[in-house]
């Protein structure tokens, strides 16, 4: 996975303070790189999963490198927050900051309990650095909580976001486009540099900026490719209009070096936990700042209204009516290589069709239990592939894990009771779903008749 070589004589001591998705790939990845890292949860039972080898989240790779450091001794995890700082010149602030409900902003409770926390733990000087994704101006906020909690605690802040992708998280953390460091002193800026030094040395970037700009940085870069995300697929719904091909838009716009290919694939929409969030707390920046992100609004307008699409496209293929008729559901995390249900659109659709009438039979290689948290019993769950496409009206394919690309076509066609494919991901071709005798419909192409429909 292209680790980086550990750098021993220059290791820091770091307490990690959160142990979900950002804070549990981030501080294993610091202990391969060979400082020593504490991560602390104020959730025993997940502390008791982490010691006894078991990981709560679904991220290939992560098991592994877990494994490693915790035998080499650089990777500990603690309950105690106090045990955990003791020894830390750097304690990273990585917990969660999800949408508040009232008006879309970052909700940073838990980042301010935790600032609150360490300002009480904290006997000695350190770098108190914020990981989690946080709107511009929470650097300085977090300084007056410790401030006030701890008047003679001699202190920095520092700004250090994350741009991990999931299901790639740990290439992306070893083998990082950039790395983005905000302080306000100079001594801040030597100890990121220092935690860094195993990275900088390969020739990876280091960018430092004051603590803002960092904050901005990760929301600018994650509404930017939704923007990019939006944009497709509205290219994709004027081909399906006038007779385009999405694809050879995409490769088309995609060769253009000063837009490049990433992001240009048409499909039901972004989901996860970022876009949706970042997209929202973006919007709310700009309204404080009296600045409206009117591009992200339309970005969002656009991306809301995909799952409503997605299902008219099931409609259709069912012939106008949904009820009583069996949907294979394949997919129901956002995207492949993960266990993440949030926000997807796969849920939304399964949800939508149920209410339709429709009998949902979904299967998922990992994301199965996290959506039936969500969706309870409004739909059926599927143990494998072949049992969610046994005899169903019609299949879905709403999340493009390799099982279901690689399946042979004609594997459907055996399968289904009748041969339709909905294909939210263009994971096929309508000249492959044609020669196959299915029926097929996707996403800004050309559509293709189920031969039992068409007429005699």
């Amino acid at each position: 996975m292209g680790n980086v070589p550990p750098l021993e004589n220059t290791a820091s001591n770091l307490a990690v303070i959160g142990t979900g998705y950002v804070g549990l790939v981030s501080g294993a990845c610091l202990a391969e790189a060979g400082h020593h890292v504490v991560c602390v949860d104020q959730v025993q039972a997940k502390i008791d999963m982490l010691r006894a080898g078991a990981i709560p989240i679904y991220e290939p790779g992560l098991d592994e490198v877990v494994r490693r450091n915790v035998e080499a001794g650089r990777l500990r995890f603690t309950t105690d927050l106090a045990e955990a700082v003791a020894d830390a010149q750097i304690v990273m602030i990585a917990v969660g900051t999800p949408t508040r409900k009232l008006d879309g902003n970052a909700d940073l409770q838990y980042v301010f309990a935790a600032s609150r926390d360490i300002a009480r733990a904290l006997t000695h000087p350190a770098v108190i650095v914020t990981k989690s994704t946080v709107p511009a101006g929470t650097g300085r906020e977090i300084r007056r909580i410790i401030e006030r909690e701890n008047p003679s605690l001699d202190f920095d802040i520092a700004s250090n976001p994350e741009f991990l992708r999931e299901g790639n998280a740990i290439s992306d953390f070893m083998k990082p486009d950039r790395i983005v460091v905000g302080t306000e002193s100079a001594r801040a800026r030597d100890v990121m540099e220092a935690l860094y030094k195993p990275f900088t040395a390969q020739g990876f970037e280091l960018i430092s900026t004051d603590i803002v700009s960092a904050e901005l940085i990760k929301y600018a870069a994650n509404t930017f490719l939704a923007t990019k995300v939006s944009f497709i697929n509205e290219m994709a719904d004027i081909c399906e209009k006038v007779g385009g091909n999405i694809a050879d838009i995409s490769r088309g716009m995609g060769s253009d070096k000063r837009i490049g290919r990433a992001f240009l694939q048409p499909g039901p929409g972004y989901g996860g936990s970022c876009f949706p969030k970042d997209t929202l707390a973006m919007v709310h920046i700009g309204e404080k700042a009296l600045s409206p992100a009117t591009i992200v609004e339309a970005v969002i307008a656009v991306n809301r209204a995909r799952p409503h699409r997605m299902v008219a496209k099931v409609v259709a293929a069912a012939g106008g009516d949904v009820r009583g008729k069996t949907v294979a559901l394949l997919g129901l995390t956002f995207k492949p290589e993960t266990d993440d249900v949030r926000d997807s659109v796969a849920v939304l659709v399964a949800e939508q069709l149920a209410d339709e009438g429709a009998i949902v039979r979904a299967y998922d290689p990992q994301g199965m239990g996290h959506a039936r948290e969500l969706l309870g019993e409004a739909v059926q769950y599927a143990p494998s592939m072949d049992a969610a496409l046994e005899r169903a009206d019609l299949c879905v394919i709403a999340t493009e894990w390799r099982e279901f690309s690689e399946r042979p076509l004609a594997d459907y066609k055996r399968a289904l009771a009748v041969p339709m494919i909905v294909d939210f991901r263009n994971v096929f071709s309508p000249a492959e779903a044609a020669a196959a005798g299915l029926g097929y419909i996707s996403i800004g192409r050309a559509s293709v008749p189920a031969p039992e429909l068409l007429p005699a």
